[in-house]
């Protein structure tokens, strides 16, 4: 399996482009790069069902799954729309990411 840049961050707000959540916005919880997956708060929620043990009553909880990252795109923070990511390098020679549509930088 060929490793593919995750140019999504941790942090990140994003916007579901297909499935079940299409549409919907959230913030980056958790980025799994070995599977080139994300977990987005609030999105692609299953229920899981739980025996009850001496931490814990049981009962039904309602978890988020990993959603595979070419499925989001990045909020602009501009417009709220979907972008692309992009890398500048400033005069002092760092190197940042920018939003595609609007050239806003995204922190």
């Amino acid at each position: 399996m060929t490793k593919v840049k995750m140019k999504i961050k941790s942090g990140d707000e994003v916007v579901v482009l297909t499935g079940k959540d299409k549409g919907k916005t959230g913030e980056v919880t958790k980025v799994i790069p070995s599977e080139t997956r994300v977990i987005v708060s609030g999105v692609n929620q299953a229920k899981k069902h739980r025996k009850p043990t001496q931490a814990s009553p049981g009962g039904i909880d309602t978890i988020e799954m990993p959603i595979h990252v070419s499925n989001v795109a990045l909020k602009d923070p501009k417009s709220g729309k979907a972008t692309r990511v992009g890398y500048k390098t400033l005069k002092d020679g760092s190197k940042t990411r920018i939003a595609k549509k609007s050239g806003e930088t995204i922190g």
